[in-house]
């Protein structure tokens, strides 16, 4: 039987020499003439006439749009994070009417496309003249003309707040299934109450699993406002349009709008890495680390 000294182990890694790839330099050599034809284009071509893009880059029009954007954004995550983790619990609740009704509305919200849900509430008018509050089937307390109350606004706000809600109920019901059931059984071994189990045990475990998701889905919401401009709400989209309809300088301010999404959707992205690295801390991730192989008398080779 060969034994191998640990010194010739230790020659044989100092004199290894890489694997030759030919088809990387292939790809590498590819994707630069790619790279470069397009930088050439971006930059050679008159027609996206960069001078107005620069323009109109920070427009007071477009700064207040985007200002509009954002504010959607945060507005609809918000409250439909309130409403999808009520749903998240229903779903997850005992109460079998409870489960059914939340299931209900999260199939109805995700099955609908946004842009037909927009244009639904826009026109509530047509189905409730008139939103009252009061006794079902008695006295009424306080009525409003419901033009006056369903402007694009409130639309904007109340279409995406209910996709999201819909869209975050599954998220979340997701990262609280994801917790190991012993977890809980600990917790109640230890005295905790069902309140602090939830608190102190599920909901820190969960997150690390709902941050990831709930950060690409703002992301999505913030892109999605995008559809509120067809009810006329003046966000970034709509501001753009409201100029190049003046101008017909369609394609710079297009990317006036691109280069705002862009750098918007980076910030939040960078956000959503450091909240979810301060989530993952003291988390392992079970990887299992490789062992060198050992010669014959002991020695890692």
């Amino acid at each position: 039987m060969t034994t191998v000294t640990p010194s010739e182990g230790i020659d044989d890694v100092a004199t290894a020499r890489r694997r030759v790839r030919p088809w990387r330099w292939v790809a590498g050599v590819t994707l630069a003439v790619l790279t470069a034809q397009l930088l050439w284009f971006l930059v050679g071509n008159p027609r996206f006439e960069w001078d107005v893009v620069a323009r109109y880059l920070f427009d007071p029009a477009v700064l207040s749009g985007l200002a509009t954007t954002v504010l959607l954004a945060v507005a609809a995550m918000a409250i439909g994070s309130l409403v999808g983790a009520l749903l998240a619990l229903a779903q997850l609740s005992d109460f079998a009417p409870l489960r059914w009704a939340a299931t209900a509305y999260v199939g109805v919200f995700r099955g609908i496309p946004p842009l037909v849900q927009l244009i639904f509430w826009f026109n509530l008018a047509y189905l409730l003249p008139r939103l009252s509050i009061g006794i079902p089937f008695g006295p009424q307390f306080a009525s409003w003309d419901a033009n006056q109350v369903i402007t694009p606004l409130t639309t904007a706000v109340i279409g995406l707040s209910l996709v999201e809600s819909a869209y975050l109920a599954e998220i979340i019901r997701g990262g609280l299934l994801g917790v190991d059931p012993g977890q809980r059984d600990a917790a109640r071994a230890m005295g905790f109450t069902p309140a602090q189990t939830f608190l102190r045990v599920v909901l820190p475990q969960a997150m690390r699993v709902i941050i990831p998701p709930s950060g690409s889905q703002f992301i999505s919401v913030l892109k999605g406002t995008a559809l509120v401009s067809v009810i006329a709400m003046e966000d970034l989209l709509h501001s753009v349009q409201v100029i190049y309809n003046r101008t017909y300088q369609i394609v710079p301010l297009l990317i006036v709008a691109c280069l705002w999404y862009l750098t918007v959707v980076t910030l939040l992205t960078i956000g959503q890495r450091r909240l979810e690295r301060h989530f993952s801390r003291g988390h392992t991730s079970g990887a299992v680390t490789r062992r060198r192989p050992t010669t014959s008398d002991g020695v890692s080779g």
